[in-house]
């Protein structure tokens, strides 16, 4: 790098600047390495601004009976009103060196963004994904929504067709019908959710439709509805990795169009990836695990991924927790309406599903459906990851009356089991 001016020689590059590249340069950072972040839009990505938590206070607001008016004001203040500046100059007096732009890399060691070129010993490429609008007829022309711009627009449609049963799809579904639209929710699958554990599609289909929607399951959508008919896309992300330069390094897009990494996200030799873009557990918190893993290795630790226990909630109500291997049969059940605490609040609804490795007596994944299961059922994560015996998890005590309780009587079911077999 003779000749380069100092302030473009980096330890570390990173391309793209959401969750999980800010988290990630912060890191570095702190560990004393030299870092440009390269970012074209959003300082901290689609989660603080158009996705996570504009969705979370949406529904928050619902809960609360406020009107449409006033969720939006909240959504907007939460959401900083798409404004990323306080967090920009959070990351510059932190020590990190934010290039505002597009990032593509011209050579081997160096990213080009505009007229400025990047000089950098490591790569890291965090662009993250985009939505996947499908080919629909008329959709060229068509004023359709995708998850990011329902949660950043004024308007409340009076009809809702929202394309997609995921967890973006069901949340959205629940928001728009909890505030007046006609929603209808079209999945090409037979149930919502479809990649959880079937009891779990059917509680939030029926949540769902007791609100009023609509649910067309086992359905494709050909054409753009009636122009009275807002279409909101949720058809999932695909990873954005088009347009980076990354054929210079030779390196192309795996079969599912994401960077494929090794345990601890290297792409390559001084060329790693984090977040939606490797196409691994598609989720803020897995994208900011990454990060972690990312920067102990940049700092000389090893440090390894592990993918077993990373959580998978979606926010209605009654809310979805899952984690780990959940595609087997379950080893133990429970009704979450056992619960004194279900039994206090009238709540009917839930369950929780333990799938188990049998001979080592451990759990290897787990799903609940309940009233906020997202917060008390996050005991099952340290569960798995740690695998702590059954035999462990069935002394635990739980706080009267919660709805962590419901779990002491599978965890007892399962370490009665193992103690026979250890006989």
């Amino acid at each position: 790098m003779t000749g380069v001016p100092a302030g473009e020689r980096y330890d570390v590059v990173v391309l793209g600047g959401g969750s999980a590249g800010e988290a990630l340069a912060r890191q570095l950072v702190e560990r004393g390495r030299s870092v440009a972040l390269v970012e074209e839009h959003l300082v901290g990505g689609e989660c603080p601004y158009l996705a996570c938590i504009p969705s979370k206070a949406m529904l928050r607001a619902a809960a609360e009976g406020m009107s449409w008016a006033q969720a939006v004001k909240l959504r907007d203040e939460l959401a900083s009103h798409r404004d990323d500046s306080d967090a920009a100059d959070e990351l510059i007096e932190a020590g990190v060196e934010l290039v505002r732009g597009r990032g593509v890399v011209t050579e081997p060691g160096v990213v080009r963004v505009a007229a400025r070129a990047l000089h950098y010993r490591d790569l890291v490429i965090a662009t993250g994904a985009e939505a996947v609008v499908p080919k629909l007829r008329g959709i060229d022309e068509a004023d359709y929504w995708t998850s990011d711009d329902a949660l950043s627009s004024d308007e409340l449609p009076a009809r809702l067709v929202i394309l997609g049963g995921g967890a973006v799809g069901c949340e959205l579904a629940q928001v728009f019908a909890e505030f007046g639209s006609e929603v209808v929710v079209v999945e090409s699958d037979q149930r919502l959710l479809a990649k959880e554990p079937a009891f779990v599609g059917a509680a939030i289909a029926s949540a769902l439709q007791r609100r009023g929607v609509q649910l067309q399951l086992g359905t494709s959508l050909d054409e753009v509805p009636p122009d009275d008919t807002k279409l909101l896309v949720a058809t999932g992300n695909r990873p954005r990795v088009q347009g980076l330069g990354l054929e210079v390094l030779g390196v192309a897009p795996n079969d599912s169009g994401a960077l494929a990494v090794d345990d601890r996200c290297r792409v390559q030799e001084h060329l790693w990836a984090i977040g939606d873009v490797t196409g691994l557990a598609p989720y803020t918190h897995a994208a900011n695990y990454q990060a972690r893993v990312v920067a102990a290795n940049l700092a000389g630790e090893e440090r390894r991924l592990d993918l077993r226990a990373i959580p998978r909630s979606v926010y209605t109500d009654p809310s979805v927790f899952c984690v780990g291997d959940t595609s087997g049969e379950p080893a133990a059940t429970a009704d979450v309406k056992d619960s004194a605490r279900a039994f206090v609040e009238q709540r009917d609804e839930g369950k929780v599903a333990l799938y188990a490795d049998g001979p080592r007596g451990v759990l290897i994944g787990a799903a609940v459906v309940g009233p906020a299961a997202d917060a008390w059922a996050a005991e099952l994560t340290v569960a798995i990851r740690a695998e702590v015996p059954v035999r462990v998890l069935a002394d635990v005590v739980h706080a009267f009356p919660t709805y962590g309780e419901v779990l002491e009587a599978p965890y007892a079911d399962l370490a009665r089991r193992q103690s026979g077999k250890d006989r």
